[in-house]
């Protein structure tokens, strides 16, 4: 099931692509556990939650108590069964984009990219691993592979003009763009892929359905002739406002762009720790790293700024096990990646 990243509104009405919520904050939506019914459109192999219905009930619901309490209702993050990565690589398709990118998506996200890895606000995430002490286990042995938080995880772009881009690409296409990608950058083996994201941009104006009214991105892995490619179906994320993050942290012109970070670093997060989605860690409610602590505009775990080495940008944080002397908690600043254990 595809992993994503949703917003509802304190009404639970979600707003129109760019539409004014006069209602109250935005709050994290309810996220779904892995029985729950998908689109037909996404393979089992990707995870995406649905919008909330009004029976379904969320762990932040009451919406005016966003806060870590809610976020991540204390509940661990297990490991099951699968790899995570040790040295992310990413690689960023601007599939059909013609040099059209009216709000500069596409600087922000690569200098975001330039200066996420090695950073304070993902050394959380070294402290899980592959594998565990055991299946649905919280801890790690000193012979486990951790997720690692190497430096300089860009490894490249790509602007794919060749490809035409359907008017609304399925998930099939975006795997597909997926594939074309590892042969452009020559990662043709499974060892070439092991801890490597293709991130596929669609164009303004072009994204996969549900986009806006259901979802911001997701994650998912496609398989291939390479390997299984971890791959994140990424819109035009201003396209979508206020939906997907716009000014969800700074005001104006400053934060036109947070959703950019903000939503590009909770997938690359939960790529991180489960990048053949549903076999890394997510809780016993399906919930990924980034999941747990999405769209928190106030408290403990608020989304905020970040200085990274190539500027400033919004963030949410991500959940750790570790936080909280063992309880748990949503967190955007780790000194060093020493508290793996």
């Amino acid at each position: 099931m595809p992993h994503g990243l949703f917003r509802s509104v304190r009404s639970r009405l979600l707003c129109a692509a760019g539409a004014v919520c006069a209602t109250g904050a935005l709050v994290a939506a309810p996220a779904t556990g892995d029985a729950s019914p998908q689109p037909a459109s996404l393979p089992a192999l990707s995870h995406v939650h649905l919008l909330p219905t009004l029976a379904h009930h969320d762990d932040c619901f009451p919406p005016l108590l966003v806060s870590v309490a809610c976020g991540g209702a204390g509940t661990p993050l297990r490991w099951h069964g699968g790899p995570v990565e040790p040295a992310a690589a990413v690689y960023i398709v601007f599939w059909g984009w013609h040099g059209v990118d009216p709000s500069g998506q596409a600087a922000y996200q690569k200098a975001f990219f330039n200066g996420v890895g090695a950073s304070t606000w993902d050394n959380s995430q070294t402290q899980y691993c592959s594998p565990a002490t055991g299946t649905l286990s919280t801890t790690c042995s000193s012979s486990s592979t951790h997720v690692g938080n190497p430096g300089g995880v860009l490894k490249g772009t790509w602007s794919d003009d060749t490809n035409p881009v359907p008017s609304q690409p399925g998930d099939a296409a975006i795997q597909a763009e997926a594939v074309r990608a590892a042969t452009f950058f020559g990662n043709t083996t499974a060892a070439s892929n092991g801890s490597t994201q293709y991130i596929v941009d669609t164009p303004h104006g072009n994204s996969t359905a549900g986009f806006n009214t259901q979802w911001c991105a997701y994650h998912g892995s496609a398989p291939s002739s390479y390997g299984a490619l971890s791959y994140t179906d990424f819109p035009y994320m201003t396209d979508a406002g206020a939906n997907c993050g716009q000014n969800f942290v700074n005001s104006g012109s400053a934060g036109a762009l947070d959703g950019v970070s903000i939503v590009g670093g909770h997938e690359y997060a939960e790529a991180q720790t489960d990048p053949d989605a549903n076999s890394g860690w997510f809780d016993s409610t399906g919930n990924e790293t980034g999941d747990k602590c999405a769209w928190i505009s106030f408290g403990p775990g608020a989304a905020t700024d970040v200085s990274l080495s190539s500027g400033t940008f919004a963030v949410q944080s991500l959940w750790s096990n570790n936080a909280n002397s063992g309880a748990g908690g949503c967190d955007t600043y780790y000194a060093s990646s020493g508290n793996q254990h």
